[in-house]
Protein backbone atom coordinates (compact mmCIF):
# COMPACT_ATOMS: atom_id res chain seq x y z
CA UNK A 1 0.00 0.00 0.00
CA UNK A 2 1.19 3.51 -0.84
CA UNK A 3 -0.12 6.52 1.11
CA UNK A 4 0.09 10.00 -0.39
CA UNK A 5 -0.33 13.04 1.85
CA UNK A 6 -0.56 16.82 1.56
CA UNK A 7 0.91 18.15 -1.71
CA UNK A 8 1.42 14.68 -3.21
CA UNK A 9 -2.20 13.75 -2.45
CA UNK A 10 -3.54 16.96 -3.98
CA UNK A 11 -1.37 16.45 -7.06
CA UNK A 12 -2.71 12.90 -7.44
CA UNK A 13 -6.35 14.05 -7.14
CA UNK A 14 -5.72 16.69 -9.81
CA UNK A 15 -4.22 14.10 -12.17
CA UNK A 16 -7.13 11.71 -11.55
CA UNK A 17 -9.94 14.14 -12.30
CA UNK A 18 -12.45 12.66 -14.80
CA UNK A 19 -12.40 14.51 -18.12
CA UNK A 20 -14.69 12.47 -20.35
CA UNK A 21 -17.15 9.64 -19.92
CA UNK A 22 -16.29 6.31 -21.50
CA UNK A 23 -18.83 5.87 -24.27
CA UNK A 24 -20.78 2.72 -25.03
CA UNK A 25 -18.74 0.48 -27.33
CA UNK A 26 -15.33 1.58 -26.06
CA UNK A 27 -13.06 -1.14 -24.69
CA UNK A 28 -13.27 -0.99 -20.89
CA UNK A 29 -10.26 -2.79 -19.35
CA UNK A 30 -11.86 -4.11 -16.13
CA UNK A 31 -14.47 -5.91 -18.25
CA UNK A 32 -11.61 -7.68 -20.06
CA UNK A 33 -9.76 -9.10 -17.08
CA UNK A 34 -6.03 -9.70 -17.26
CA UNK A 35 -4.00 -12.24 -15.31
CA UNK A 36 -1.46 -10.16 -13.44
CA UNK A 37 -1.80 -6.39 -13.20
CA UNK A 38 -5.47 -5.38 -12.86
CA UNK A 39 -5.22 -1.68 -12.17
CA UNK A 40 -4.66 0.44 -9.08
CA UNK A 41 -7.24 0.50 -6.30
CA UNK A 42 -7.39 4.05 -4.96
CA UNK A 43 -9.01 5.01 -1.65
CA UNK A 44 -9.47 8.58 -0.44
CA UNK A 45 -8.86 8.90 3.28
CA UNK A 46 -11.30 11.28 4.93
CA UNK A 47 -13.85 13.32 2.99
CA UNK A 48 -13.69 12.42 -0.74
CA UNK A 49 -12.82 15.14 -3.21
CA UNK A 50 -15.69 16.31 -5.38
CA UNK A 51 -16.07 14.33 -8.59
CA UNK A 52 -14.41 11.15 -7.31
CA UNK A 53 -15.86 8.38 -5.09
CA UNK A 54 -14.15 7.28 -1.89
CA UNK A 55 -12.85 4.08 -3.52
CA UNK A 56 -12.25 3.57 -7.24
CA UNK A 57 -9.95 1.74 -9.65
CA UNK A 58 -7.63 3.06 -12.35
CA UNK A 59 -6.60 0.82 -15.24
CA UNK A 60 -4.82 1.84 -18.44
CA UNK A 61 -5.53 5.54 -17.85
CA UNK A 62 -9.25 5.10 -17.15
CA UNK A 63 -11.05 5.29 -13.81
CA UNK A 64 -13.99 3.19 -12.60
CA UNK A 65 -16.19 3.19 -9.51
CA UNK A 66 -19.72 4.08 -8.32
CA UNK A 67 -21.19 6.31 -11.04
CA UNK A 68 -17.72 6.57 -12.54
CA UNK A 69 -16.50 5.25 -15.90
CA UNK A 70 -14.32 8.02 -17.25
CA UNK A 71 -10.98 8.84 -18.83
CA UNK A 72 -8.60 10.42 -16.30
CA UNK A 73 -7.01 13.81 -16.85
CA UNK A 74 -3.54 12.22 -16.68
CA UNK A 75 -3.64 8.92 -18.56
CA UNK A 76 -0.02 8.26 -17.55
CA UNK A 77 -0.76 8.38 -13.82
CA UNK A 78 -0.05 4.67 -13.34
CA UNK A 79 3.40 4.98 -14.89
CA UNK A 80 4.04 8.12 -12.83
CA UNK A 81 3.20 6.32 -9.58
CA UNK A 82 5.17 3.20 -10.53
CA UNK A 83 8.27 5.33 -11.09
CA UNK A 84 7.83 7.46 -7.97
CA UNK A 85 9.85 7.34 -4.77
CA UNK A 86 6.75 6.01 -3.00
CA UNK A 87 6.95 2.69 -4.89
CA UNK A 88 10.73 2.57 -4.47
CA UNK A 89 10.27 2.79 -0.71
CA UNK A 90 8.44 -0.58 -0.82
CA UNK A 91 11.69 -2.26 -1.85
CA UNK A 92 13.95 -2.53 -4.92
CA UNK A 93 12.00 -5.36 -6.57
CA UNK A 94 8.70 -3.47 -6.76
CA UNK A 95 9.31 -0.72 -9.38
CA UNK A 96 10.49 -3.09 -12.17
CA UNK A 97 7.88 -5.69 -11.19
CA UNK A 98 4.93 -3.28 -11.34
CA UNK A 99 6.18 -1.44 -14.44
CA UNK A 100 6.69 -4.75 -16.25
CA UNK A 101 3.17 -5.94 -15.40
CA UNK A 102 1.71 -2.56 -16.43
CA UNK A 103 3.47 -2.79 -19.80
CA UNK A 104 2.08 -6.30 -20.41
CA UNK A 105 -1.40 -5.09 -19.48
CA UNK A 106 -1.24 -2.20 -21.95
CA UNK A 107 -0.14 -4.57 -24.72
CA UNK A 108 -3.09 -6.82 -23.86
CA UNK A 109 -5.57 -3.93 -24.13
CA UNK A 110 -4.18 -2.95 -27.55
CA UNK A 111 -4.61 -6.53 -28.79
CA UNK A 112 -8.27 -6.46 -27.76
CA UNK A 113 -8.91 -3.57 -30.11
CA UNK A 114 -8.11 -5.61 -33.20
CA UNK A 115 -9.44 -9.05 -32.31
CA UNK A 116 -12.84 -10.65 -32.77
CA UNK A 117 -13.73 -13.32 -30.22
CA UNK A 118 -15.77 -16.45 -30.85
CA UNK A 119 -17.27 -18.53 -28.03
CA UNK A 120 -18.63 -21.86 -29.23
CA UNK A 121 -22.08 -23.00 -28.12
CA UNK A 122 -21.26 -26.70 -28.44
CA UNK A 123 -21.27 -28.65 -25.16
CA UNK A 124 -19.00 -31.71 -25.38
CA UNK A 125 -18.20 -31.50 -21.62
CA UNK A 126 -21.67 -32.27 -20.35
CA UNK A 127 -20.79 -31.79 -16.66
CA UNK A 128 -18.81 -28.60 -17.15
CA UNK A 129 -20.24 -25.36 -15.75
CA UNK A 130 -21.95 -22.92 -18.10
CA UNK A 131 -19.94 -19.88 -19.16
CA UNK A 132 -22.17 -17.10 -17.83
CA UNK A 133 -19.98 -14.05 -17.05
CA UNK A 134 -22.99 -11.75 -16.65
CA UNK A 135 -23.97 -13.73 -13.54
CA UNK A 136 -20.57 -13.27 -11.89
CA UNK A 137 -19.78 -9.75 -13.15
CA UNK A 138 -22.30 -7.84 -11.05
CA UNK A 139 -21.58 -5.54 -8.05
CA UNK A 140 -23.07 -7.95 -5.49
CA UNK A 141 -20.87 -10.87 -6.60
CA UNK A 142 -17.78 -9.79 -8.58
CA UNK A 143 -15.69 -8.03 -5.86
CA UNK A 144 -16.36 -10.67 -3.21
CA UNK A 145 -15.52 -13.86 -5.12
CA UNK A 146 -12.16 -14.79 -6.61
CA UNK A 147 -10.56 -17.28 -9.00
CA UNK A 148 -11.03 -20.15 -6.51
CA UNK A 149 -14.74 -19.40 -6.12
CA UNK A 150 -15.20 -19.17 -9.86
CA UNK A 151 -13.18 -22.26 -10.75
CA UNK A 152 -15.11 -24.31 -8.19
CA UNK A 153 -18.39 -22.69 -9.28
CA UNK A 154 -19.07 -22.02 -5.60
CA UNK A 155 -20.08 -18.52 -4.53
CA UNK A 156 -19.19 -17.68 -0.91
CA UNK A 157 -18.77 -13.88 -1.01
CA UNK A 158 -15.68 -14.41 1.18
CA UNK A 159 -12.84 -14.44 -1.40
CA UNK A 160 -12.44 -18.16 -0.66
CA UNK A 161 -9.01 -19.58 0.15
CA UNK A 162 -7.89 -23.22 -0.30
CA UNK A 163 -8.16 -25.07 3.01
CA UNK A 164 -9.78 -22.27 5.01
CA UNK A 165 -13.13 -24.06 5.29
CA UNK A 166 -11.28 -27.03 6.78
CA UNK A 167 -9.39 -24.68 9.13
CA UNK A 168 -6.11 -25.78 7.56
CA UNK A 169 -5.22 -23.16 4.94
CA UNK A 170 -2.05 -23.22 2.84
CA UNK A 171 1.08 -21.72 4.44
CA UNK A 172 3.03 -20.73 1.33
CA UNK A 173 2.46 -19.89 -2.32
CA UNK A 174 3.67 -23.21 -3.72
CA UNK A 175 1.94 -25.87 -5.79
CA UNK A 176 2.16 -28.38 -2.96
CA UNK A 177 0.74 -26.06 -0.29
CA UNK A 178 -2.14 -24.58 -2.31
CA UNK A 179 -3.09 -27.98 -3.73
CA UNK A 180 -3.07 -29.46 -0.23
CA UNK A 181 -5.53 -26.79 0.91
CA UNK A 182 -7.80 -27.54 -2.05
CA UNK A 183 -7.70 -31.29 -1.29
CA UNK A 184 -8.87 -30.48 2.25
CA UNK A 185 -11.83 -28.68 0.63
CA UNK A 186 -12.58 -32.01 -1.15
CA UNK A 187 -11.23 -31.13 -4.60
CA UNK A 188 -9.67 -34.22 -6.20
CA UNK A 189 -6.11 -34.09 -7.48
CA UNK A 190 -5.98 -35.35 -11.08
CA UNK A 191 -2.46 -34.65 -12.41
CA UNK A 192 -2.75 -37.25 -15.18
CA UNK A 193 -6.08 -35.96 -16.46
CA UNK A 194 -4.36 -34.33 -19.49
CA UNK A 195 -7.07 -31.71 -20.12
CA UNK A 196 -9.85 -34.29 -20.49
CA UNK A 197 -13.39 -33.73 -19.19
CA UNK A 198 -14.11 -36.01 -16.20
CA UNK A 199 -17.11 -38.32 -16.24
CA UNK A 200 -18.39 -36.65 -13.06
CA UNK A 201 -17.90 -33.08 -11.93
CA UNK A 202 -15.76 -30.57 -13.82
CA UNK A 203 -12.08 -29.93 -14.39
CA UNK A 204 -10.08 -27.08 -12.86
CA UNK A 205 -6.41 -26.15 -13.09
CA UNK A 206 -4.02 -24.57 -10.58
CA UNK A 207 -1.11 -22.32 -11.58
CA UNK A 208 1.39 -20.32 -9.52
CA UNK A 209 3.18 -16.99 -9.80
CA UNK A 210 6.18 -18.25 -7.79
CA UNK A 211 6.22 -16.94 -4.20
CA UNK A 212 3.63 -14.32 -5.09
CA UNK A 213 0.13 -15.58 -5.99
CA UNK A 214 -1.91 -18.56 -7.17
CA UNK A 215 -4.64 -18.71 -9.81
CA UNK A 216 -7.36 -21.16 -10.90
CA UNK A 217 -9.06 -21.90 -14.23
CA UNK A 218 -12.14 -24.01 -14.97
CA UNK A 219 -13.08 -26.04 -18.05
CA UNK A 220 -16.56 -25.33 -19.44
CA UNK A 221 -19.16 -27.35 -21.30
CA UNK A 222 -17.68 -26.47 -24.70
CA UNK A 223 -14.16 -27.67 -23.66
CA UNK A 224 -12.77 -24.14 -23.44
CA UNK A 225 -11.46 -22.64 -20.21
CA UNK A 226 -12.37 -19.44 -18.39
CA UNK A 227 -11.23 -17.73 -15.19
CA UNK A 228 -11.76 -14.79 -12.84
CA UNK A 229 -8.62 -12.83 -11.92
CA UNK A 230 -9.14 -11.80 -8.30
CA UNK A 231 -12.04 -9.46 -7.75
CA UNK A 232 -12.21 -8.44 -11.40
CA UNK A 233 -14.49 -9.74 -14.12
CA UNK A 234 -14.79 -13.27 -15.48
CA UNK A 235 -13.10 -13.75 -18.85
CA UNK A 236 -12.52 -16.56 -21.36
CA UNK A 237 -9.27 -15.05 -22.68
CA UNK A 238 -5.59 -15.42 -21.86
CA UNK A 239 -3.03 -12.60 -21.76
CA UNK A 240 -2.73 -12.67 -25.56
CA UNK A 241 -6.47 -12.12 -25.89
CA UNK A 242 -7.01 -15.68 -27.13
CA UNK A 243 -9.60 -18.21 -26.01
CA UNK A 244 -8.10 -20.94 -23.81
CA UNK A 245 -8.12 -24.52 -25.06
CA UNK A 246 -5.45 -25.66 -22.58
CA UNK A 247 -4.23 -23.62 -19.58
CA UNK A 248 -0.83 -25.30 -19.81
CA UNK A 249 -0.10 -23.57 -23.13
CA UNK A 250 -2.07 -20.32 -22.63
CA UNK A 251 -0.29 -17.03 -22.00
CA UNK A 252 -0.55 -16.79 -18.21
CA UNK A 253 1.73 -13.80 -17.70
CA UNK A 254 3.80 -14.17 -14.53
CA UNK A 255 1.92 -17.32 -13.44
CA UNK A 256 4.63 -19.46 -15.00
CA UNK A 257 4.28 -22.65 -12.93
CA UNK A 258 1.55 -25.09 -13.94
CA UNK A 259 0.74 -27.22 -10.90
CA UNK A 260 -1.99 -29.72 -11.63
CA UNK A 261 -5.46 -30.48 -12.89
CA UNK A 262 -8.11 -31.16 -10.24
CA UNK A 263 -11.73 -32.32 -10.31
CA UNK A 264 -14.62 -30.59 -8.57
CA UNK A 265 -17.47 -33.01 -7.80
CA UNK A 266 -20.65 -31.01 -7.54
CA UNK A 267 -22.12 -30.92 -4.04
CA UNK A 268 -19.04 -32.52 -2.47
CA UNK A 269 -16.86 -29.47 -1.78
CA UNK A 270 -16.96 -26.83 0.93
CA UNK A 271 -15.27 -23.45 0.49
CA UNK A 272 -14.77 -20.43 2.72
Amino acid sequence: MIELVEKDAQDAIERLQPIGKIERGEKIPPLRSFLGYRGMLIEQIGEPEKGLPKVFRMANGDIFGPNLAHHAKDKTFEEFICGSTHVKELGPKYPPLILGELKEYMIFIEKLKIKDFIWSLEKPCKCGPIYEPDWWNVPSIQPYNNCYNYASNYRTNTFAQPGRAAEDMYNAITCAEVKSGAVKDELIDAPDNDNKCPDEGHLVALVIWPNWDYHWYRKGQNEYWSHKPGGTAVTNLDNDGNTISDPRTANRGSYTEFCTFMVVKHGHIKLN
